[in-house]
């Protein structure tokens, strides 16, 4: 998992990284020093402190039920689904798309 996580976030400009404490963060150091950037880790039962996450978890579940098993999703249904939810306008970005203000950022940056 670090190595898929590190091939796409290493060509973005990352400030932080917030993830939970789960046992699937266990090479969070690694990932740190590998990004050159911070690791905060939210504390235990304060979901409030990765609200983006939550919410985007939230929307995952419409198309993919908790307790669905994912063995069988094709890779496109996969991207289907992961394009659906970055190009989906959002009130909190002032209606303009996770993909639009962070590729406008990326690309100011650059």
């Amino acid at each position: 998992m670090s190595a898929v996580i590190e091939k796409s976030l290493s060509d973005k400009d990352l400030r932080t990284i917030t993830v939970d404490r789960g046992k699937e963060f266990s090479w969070a150091e690694k990932l740190e020093k590998d990004l050159r950037t911070k690791v905060y880790f939210c504390l235990p039962h304060h979901p409030w402190e990765k609200g983006s996450n939550e919410n985007t978890n939230g929307l995952l579940r419409d198309f993919f039920p908790k307790g669905m098993s994912i063995d069988k999703i094709s890779q496109a249904e996969v991207q289907k689904r992961f394009n659906a939810l970055n190009f989906r306008p959002r009130k909190r970005l002032n209606w303009k798309c996770p993909a639009e203000v962070f590729y406008s950022v990326t690309l100011h940056l650059i």
